[in-house]
């Protein structure tokens, strides 16, 4: 009998081994810059993590805030949660700089 317990619990054991290892695999894996994430985790970040991320995103300090407000926008659409933030950055972009042409 103690030899049957002993075989399932080195089974276990096992089984919960590869179950972590697969799960810490797979949280890696996760973008961890909020510039390569999706708009569910732009919605979920502070402030200053966005207006980092968009100030990496654009590559200047022109318009942080501007651009900080238009990708909320997006991320508050319906089914946006999952856009890119750099594409919803890069639409931003557009939008801001075909404003200021425009004048």
């Amino acid at each position: 009998m103690s030899e049957v317990i002993k075989k399932y619990f080195k089974l276990t054991v096992g089984i919960l081994t590869l179950a972590l290892a697969g799960f810490i695999f797979f949280m890696s894996m996760r973008p961890s810059s909020l510039e390569e994430s999706d708009l569910r985790v732009w919605r979920a970040s502070s402030e200053s993590r966005r207006l980092a991320a968009v100030e990496i995103l654009t590559g200047s300090g022109d318009n942080l805030d501007i651009m900080a407000a238009c990708v909320d926008r997006i991320a508050a659409l319906p089914d946006s949660g999952k856009m890119k933030v750099r594409d919803a950055a890069a639409l931003c972009a557009a939008g801001i700089a075909l404003r200021e042409n425009g004048k």
